[in-house]
């Protein structure tokens, strides 16, 4: 258990440290010194950096699909969609995210680009946040002409709602859920990513 709870402890100084200081900072020796622990312990249960990158992304998006699985329950209503409720409940939901979760989200982005080169952990994080199959399923459900393609684009645009206001221009302002809320129900009621399909010639 206290190798667990050790391990555990680790993950959270780890993206502690990158949001705070820079990915560069995610050393053994300082995590040991950050989490006061005796020299050496870091390396103890993650021999390598690698080793210690790669138990962060999990962290992170072990954290990430239990956030999202959590809120699909709020989405989930049986009724079809209202383009504008759904892009509400969704900037609620990134809004909360960005307020509680803000660390995990600056870590998130510094070790995607971290592990461009290794293809299946950098798969894990950058599918961690949101839910392609998910988005494809509302899309399907709003009648888009073609769902998969405009849930790619979607959760484009969702990537970068988050970038910035952690990062890019709005990074420090005061940001509001109808701040989030307007450009995801221009994008869900633009007129663009519903057209009419061709009926079954079966």
């Amino acid at each position: 258990m206290m190798s667990t709870d050790r391990r555990a402890q680790i993950v959270t100084g780890a993206i502690e440290l990158i949001a705070t200081r820079g990915i560069r900072a995610l050393t053994h020796r300082a995590l040991d010194t950050q989490l006061a622990l005796p020299p050496g312990s870091t390396s103890y249960y993650f021999r390598t950096r690698q080793a210690l990158i790669e138990a962060v992304a999990a962290g992170i998006t072990a954290r990430s699909r239990a956030d999202f699985l959590a809120a699909q329950e709020d989405f989930a209503s049986g009724q079809p969609p209202d383009p504008v409720q759904v892009a509400r409940d969704i900037a609620t939901w990134l809004d909360q995210l960005l307020a509680h979760r803000r660390h995990d989200l600056i870590a998130r982005h510094a070790l995607i680009i971290e592990v461009l080169a290794d293809p299946p952990v950098h798969a894990g994080l950058a599918g961690s946040l949101f839910s392609l199959d998910r988005a494809t399923d509302l899309f399907d459900a709003l009648g888009a002409a073609e769902p998969r393609e405009s849930a790619h684009d979607f959760l484009a645009l969702l990537e970068g709602l988050v970038f910035d206001r952690f990062a890019g221009l709005r990074a420090g302002s005061a940001g509001t859920v109808d701040q989030l809320a307007r450009p995801l129900a221009e994008f869900l009621t633009s007129g663009r990513n519903y057209q009419p399909r061709q009926p079954n010639s079966e």
